[in-house]
């Protein structure tokens, strides 16, 4: 376990979650002519195959001499872009395109453990953990998973840092915690065989329920009650922020792409769907159901939106949703339009509104490929 002091020094260097710096990387062409007028017989799972397949082939040529891709940017990239290649169902955990990204992420694993040696080292070693999880094929990545595993629960604010749980800060992750990163944190703990019930998740709960627009005896904090929608917030911490603003009496504005974080770690944290913070959380979801948007911020980080809200799905188990209106929807059926609608010529994604990153087509195309993989996964 690290000193407080020794834990206080690596966090000034830590930097905050990916994502709220973006540049243009690419011009791309416009959405592929293909889907134009889809084949009205393909299924969803057939719809959805093809999409994959030209995400793939966009990938594989993208990958750079260091073995990853957006490297002078920064690891996680890499990490993301590994298990959309291997859920993909088109490449082996032993293809050299694989074994070359792992290598170059191994690269970052520091004496602390986890990618320690990373810019926006908890984010990467979340996704990383999920990455050689995926490759690990007898037993190779064990020392690496159990490393990240450490690494992760060592960051984690809590006792160690001398916050209890009346801290904001108390269960959150990164070194001002935040919603997004400790959403990754939680899914990279529990997809690597921790139980629900670990002490670290159950910490994480406790900051991860004070981002909820619900006044309850699960946030105390000042403005929980102002909007109240059950939707989620960025972070509880220093007084809360919202990435989609206030209301006009100081209250933080919710919006899609963290309530689906929000949501899939709850459950996968243990809580049951009649816990009142899953029920005010499914009823935001109704009620802001769309694949056009991410509601709140617009197109604004629509592929980070896309891949949460798919693997929330898949998490729930519920292939239809009925929304607000009472209207019924087959999401997988809605997301893979959404995205076949905007899969580019060259068969990879970009997001023209370009923030958190989304204006890179290596991040945006891993995004897109998990999610349509989630299309395709039952309940865990």
């Amino acid at each position: 376990m690290w000193t407080t002091t020794s834990r206080r020094q690596f966090l000034r260097h830590a930097t905050s979650t990916l994502g709220l710096t973006a540049s243009a990387y690419w011009a791309p062409s416009r959405a592929v002519a293909w889907w134009d007028d889809p084949d009205k017989s393909d299924s969803v799972a057939t719809a959805a195959a093809k999409l994959i397949e030209r995400g793939v082939a966009f990938l594989r040529p993208r990958q750079d001499a260091k073995g990853g891709w957006t490297t002078q940017r920064e690891p996680g990239i890499t990490a993301l872009v590994v298990p959309a290649l291997l859920r993909s169902g088109q490449v082996a955990p032993g293809d050299p395109s694989v074994t070359r990204a792992l290598s170059y992420l191994e690269g970052f694993i520091g004496p602390k453990g986890g990618l320690s040696e990373a810019p926006h080292a908890n984010y990467s070693t979340s996704i990383a953990l999920i990455a050689f999880r995926e490759a690990n094929v007898n037993h190779r990545y064990d020392r690496a998973i159990k490393a990240g595993q450490d690494f992760l629960k060592s960051m984690q604010w809590d006792e160690s840092e001398g916050k209890t749980r009346e801290d904001a800060f108390y269960g959150g992750a990164n070194s001002r915690p935040d919603l997004s990163n400790t959403a990754f944190f939680i899914e990279a703990l529990r997809e690597t065989g921790l139980p629900s019930d670990d002490p670290n998740l159950q910490k994480a709960i406790v900051f991860i329920s004070r981002c909820q627009n619900l006044k309850s005896e699960f946030n105390d904090q000042s403005w929980a009650g102002k909007v109240n929608d059950g939707g989620f917030i960025y972070t509880a911490a220093n007084g809360g922020q919202s990435i989609a603003g206030q209301t006009t009496d100081g209250g933080l504005r919710s919006y899609a792409s963290m309530t689906y974080a929000g949501l899939k770690s709850m459950i996968y944290a243990g809580l049951s769907r009649d816990d009142p913070r899953v029920k005010a959380a499914l009823t935001y979801i109704t009620q802001h159901y769309t694949v056009d948007e991410n509601p709140g911020l617009g197109q604004q980080g629509l592929y980070y939106y896309y891949h949460t809200f798919a693997k929330t799905m898949a998490v729930l188990g519920q292939p239809i949703l009925k929304d607000g209106k009472g209207a019924s929807h087959d999401w997988r059926s809605d997301l893979v339009a959404a995205l076949g609608k905007r899969q580019l010529r060259e068969g990879g994604w970009v997001n023209p509104a370009d923030r958190f990153m989304e204006g890179d087509p290596n991040l945006v195309t891993a995004y897109a490929l998990l999610a349509l993989a989630y299309t395709r996964e039952k309940a865990k």
